[in-house]
């Protein structure tokens, strides 16, 4: 699987033109234009035409195309995957699955897209999302990883998946005083689950929105937060998020400094016949490599390097 950068998602209502007309010029990574809750019920049908003229007219640049279906439990699901992926299928990147449960989920979607894919002759598949927000995803959230080579990454859902496992939570994504009563991260399960099933099958690991959006201080903590338990990026419901995700899902001008210092001198060593070396007053072993590799690849991948 090609590693794609998804650093900031920016979600936009599949009811709203306006909105989804600016979301092609914004510096976002990826832009999802959303079918499910942003849309009221009675828009829902009309808005596909929106989301179908969106990929075919606008100009989204290097962003990454995707829009997020309605879930497999209503009747709106199986036309949005065959209305808009037969209009506009080619110029489609990923498709993202809400409420996600099991392999079955997936596989639906996957079926889909397979027999549409070869009525209409499309050079290359289109790829999948799965948003992880419910008690039972997380508890299959390993058998999900490994069912599809099509999926290519998991998307936190921390809203319905509070509301799934009854934990309250008065603003999505923010901390409050329930978080401030317990002694640790609240969220850590789902979240280093998310993770580790991502990174034990190759995909990636997109944090959730954040609903405080004159909250920048809380964005910043949540993002560093998501960054150090191994996300490779956020869903953004405003294009004032988009920065701050951008500039924390990537190792800083420090973090790069030394992955780079260690991988030179690691070189040298090998070179002289050494194996594990010193850095600065550092043991560097195999896994320290990794790191540094990982990390510069990751740099690479946003630019950062050449």
């Amino acid at each position: 699987m090609a590693e794609r950068l998804e650093r900031s998602v920016l979600l936009v209502p599949g009811s709203n033109w306006e909105m989804i007309q600016k979301t092609a010029a914004s510096k976002a990574d990826a832009v999802c234009i959303d079918l499910e809750d942003a849309v009221a019920p009675e828009e829902k049908e009309a808005s596909r035409t929106k989301v179908i003229r969106a990929f075919q007219e606008l100009d989204f640049g290097a962003k990454l195309k995707m829009f997020r279906m309605n879930g497999l439990d209503t009747h709106f699901a199986y036309r949005d995957i065959i209305e808009i992926v037969e209009a506009a299928g080619d110029r489609i990147d990923l498709i993202v699955i809400p409420k996600v449960n099991c392999p079955q989920d997936i596989h639906v979607v996957e079926t889909l897209l397979g027999q549409i894919e070869s009525y209409k002759k499309y050079s290359r598949p289109i790829g999948l999302e799965a948003l992880i927000e419910t008690a039972l995803g997380c508890v299959n959230i390993r058998e999900i990883a490994a069912c599809s080579t099509r999926l290519e990454g998991f998307v936190y859902g921390p809203g319905d998946f509070a509301a799934s496992v009854r934990m309250p939570m008065e603003s999505i994504g923010e901390m409050d005083e329930h978080d401030a009563l317990y002694p640790g991260h609240r969220w850590h399960h789902i979240m280093q689950s998310i993770v580790s099933a991502a990174r034990a099958y190759d995909k990636r690991a997109i944090d959730g929105p954040f609903a405080g959006i004159k909250n920048i201080e809380g964005l910043r903590q949540a993002c560093q937060i998501g960054r150090a338990m191994g996300f490779d990026g956020k869903w953004c419901i405003h294009p004032g998020q988009i920065e701050t995700a951008n500039q924390i899902f990537v190792p800083s001008a420090k973090e790069i400094a030394w992955a780079q210092l260690v991988l030179d001198e690691y070189e040298a060593a090998l070179k002289d016949g050494r194996g594990a070396i010193r850095v600065k007053g550092k043991m560097i072993d195999v896994a320290s490599l990794r790191m540094c590799r990982t990390m510069v690849e990751r740099a690479r991948l946003a630019g950062l390097l050449n």
